[in-house]
């Protein structure tokens, strides 16, 4: 289904589903760590959702096994949580989905475990976050899908980092995936209008190589064909008449 203008009932349910999400996140930066393991991390989100009164969205989705995407270094996204520890310099990339009153919201982080990252992987964890907010800066009533794909491939670019094409962002609200696709390049003013009371996830994915990507044995986890690092960052944004609102948003410290 194309997303839909969502009621303001709606809107709400998504503002507070985005809220606890944003919640769970905050404290998985916090407590993420070397020694702590993907399966670590998922108890805790179940553990923090459950308390505040959210369902995961992700939990048995097309079949997926966990409540979140823990994915490492080379891998992209989709990352099914394991028992391998965190070790120090690791790459790891968050990806949680929130149900709350029937609607769903969609959020994702990249950070490094321990010690301090190389410029390289610096540049790739702050240029594919800055390309989530270039792409999130073009929102407004009548936005075009190139328009914002277009943005975020202008950064990406300047920053000379590999782009994914093969996972886009997406429409999200009354299911966890909805049409129309955002692709993280494009070219401005094509593609259809967005309007107003829409919501969508928009998420960069970049690698510090080349774009190409594939899937493991798990039939689930991706990860990139060169080994290269990749960082993944995501809001899901409410479309408002002259700009945006982050439904996701955290409160950082």
């Amino acid at each position: 289904m194309f997303t839909r203008v969502k009621t303001a009932t709606e809107i709400e349910a998504m503002r507070t589903s985005g809220a606890m999400l944003a919640s769970v996140l905050q404290h998985i930066k916090k407590q993420a760590a070397a020694g702590i393991t993907g399966k670590d991390v998922a108890a805790l989100a179940a553990k923090e959702l459950k308390a505040l009164g959210g369902q995961p969205s992700f939990l048995g989705y097309q079949g997926f096994p966990d409540v979140i995407c823990v994915s490492v270094n080379d891998e992209v996204v989709h990352g099914i949580p394991d028992d391998q520890p965190f070790k120090p310099g690791d790459l790891v990339s968050f990806d949680f989905g929130v149900t709350c009153q029937g609607m769903i919201t969609d959020s994702a982080f990249s950070m490094f475990i321990g010690q301090s990252p190389s410029s390289d992987a610096t540049r790739l964890l702050e240029t594919t976050e800055q390309s989530l907010y270039a792409g999130m800066d073009t929102l407004k009533n009548g936005v075009r899908i190139g328009d914002i794909a277009a943005s975020i491939e202008r950064v990406l670019k300047r920053g000379n980092l590999g782009i994914v094409r093969e996972l886009v962002g997406h429409g999200v609200g009354h299911e966890l995936h909805e049409d129309p696709n955002i692709p993280n390049y494009g070219i401005a003013g094509t593609g259809p209008k967005l309007s107003a009371g829409m919501t969508i996830a928009l998420e960069p994915m970049a690698t510090l190589g080349a774009h190409a990507i594939g899937v493991d044995a798990d039939k689930w986890t991706i990860r990139t064909r060169d080994h290269s690092l990749s960082a993944h960052f995501e809001h899901t944004v409410l479309i408002t008449e002259n700009g945006y609102e982050i439904l996701t948003a955290r409160e950082e410290g």
